[in-house]
């Protein structure tokens, strides 16, 4: 028997499929292929390490507050917004998550460009507007079909990735090994504009979260397919940028973005592993912003949200997802996103910030409501919430100012509208703690 069109999605996704498969290949992308290469010869070995550890110590945290999150109540649709809003009210859940999924469209198109790159690279001639059409179509159809046979996909390109990391540890085998340089020189970029670059790959720790409407068990799920993905990439990047350091020289590395490529031992199966990482972190993304756009919807947070919370009849997002497609489709048709990737990354950092403090707030002041079973300490919330407001901070001033300012605008139309509050949010226990904590000193 159909469900209904506004029928909730049938919860039927796994741990492997719904949270570890999708966060480890969005983490695995177009940095590891093109970009890795480069920070090492900017930084050094030392360096690159920093920046790699740097940069998983930031998503670590967030993993485990996020962790801490789903292991304490059950999760609704929306992934990260859904987090918010239970806990910090539709106002702040909307604020954030609005900006969140418009930057998940158009990450979109980032990495179509990055497939675009991959694909040239075999056929300069072929014209670009045409391999990037393209691909999106191939993304949003498969987005379109289903998640469930968009992350099927996925295990094939899973495999791929495997072979290209392998291909890529045996390359110059024969050669003796090459004394590393442990700090670069960062020619005029400085460490953070290093950083910069590189903790884009970061980004994808929400990825399995995103799905979590469709997760059988989110509870389980999230902590265990999010930390295994965030372990098993961070040391993945390292031993690439280790073994970088010690096969190619440094100056090629700056010189040449596709140095590891040229370097590895079977270059086809290298670059087919650039072409699915770049493909399935595209899905991914296209899979996962449809269903923060719905969520919303359900929440009445965005003009014409009775049409977007609509479902298919199988239970798919497909007018969110229509919404999806054209926002990631005009990131495209601007043919260069370089000067709004940063404000992208922003966002996610903002998002990933909230979140931290969320699990901050709730075991700092001891509600009652928040016994996760797994409790990530207060000191992992906080360097959570350090970290990403540090690197806001110090890799984008300006912007991270605008993005502030963005969803401050947001909160102020929000709260605006008096939107009907979920009794079960935390914002009246936080009151209560507050004044409290404020009595008893």
């Amino acid at each position: 028997m159909a469900r209904p069109p506004d029928a909730a999605p049938a919860r039927t996704l796994g741990t492997f499929a719904g949270v570890f498969t999708p966060t480890l290949l969005t983490i695995l992308g177009v940095i590891l292929y093109l970009r890795l290469g480069w920070v090492v010869g900017q930084a050094g070995l030392a360096g690159a390490w920093l920046v790699v550890g740097l940069s998983v110590a930031i998503t670590a945290a967030t993993g485990l507050s996020l962790s801490s999150i789903a292991t304490n109540t059950p999760l609704a649709a929306g992934g990260a917004y859904g987090i918010v809003t239970r806990s910090l009210g539709l106002e702040v859940g909307g604020a954030v998550g609005l900006p969140l999924t418009l930057s998940q469209a158009l990450v979109v198109a980032m990495y179509v460009f990055g497939f675009r790159e991959g694909w040239l690279w075999i056929f300069p001639d072929h014209p670009a507007l045409v391999v990037d059409l393209v691909v999106f179509a191939a993304v949003f159809g498969l987005a379109w079909l289903s998640a469930a046979a968009a992350f099927k996909v996925q295990y094939a390109v899973m495999a791929v990735i495997g072979l290209s990391i392998v291909s890529v540890l045996l390359g110059e085998a024969g050669a003796p090994a090459r004394a590393p340089t442990w700090v670069g020189d960062f020619e005029g970029v400085g460490f953070w504009g290093v950083f910069g670059v590189f903790f884009p790959a970061a980004t994808g720790v929400l990825a399995g979260a995103n799905m979590s409407g469709e997760l059988a068990t989110p509870r389980r799920s999230i902590p265990v397919g999010t930390l295994a993905a965030l372990g098993l990439s961070g040391a993945v990047y390292l031993a690439v940028a280790t073994w970088a350091a010690v096969r190619i020289p440094a100056d090629e590395l700056v010189a040449n973005t596709t140095a590891i490529i040229d370097h590895a031992a079977w270059r086809p199966v290298v670059l087919a592993g650039l072409l699915g990482a770049t493909f399935s972190s595209a899905v991914t993304s296209m899979v996962g912003a449809p269903r923060l756009l719905q969520a919303m919807g359900r929440n009445g947070v965005l003009p014409a949200s009775a049409w977007l919370a609509r479902s298919s009849s199988d239970g798919e997002p497909r007018r969110a997802l229509l919404v999806t497609g054209l926002v990631a489709l005009l990131g495209l048709l601007l043919r260069d996103l370089n000067t709004i990737a940063p404000l992208i990354t922003l966002f996610f950092l903002l998002t990933y910030l909230v979140v931290n403090l969320v699990v901050l707030l709730e075991g700092r002041l001891g509600l009652t409501s928040f016994r996760p079973t797994f409790r990530a300490p207060q000191w992992v919330s906080l360097a959570g919430v350090i970290g990403c407001g540090g690197a806001m901070v110090v890799v984008q001033p300006a912007l991270s100012l605008v993005a502030l300012v963005v969803v401050s605008a947001l909160y102020a139309g929000l709260a605006r509208r008096q939107l009907p509050g979920d009794r079960d949010d935390m914002r009246s226990g936080l009151l209560v703690s507050v004044a409290e904590w404020a009595a008893r000193r």
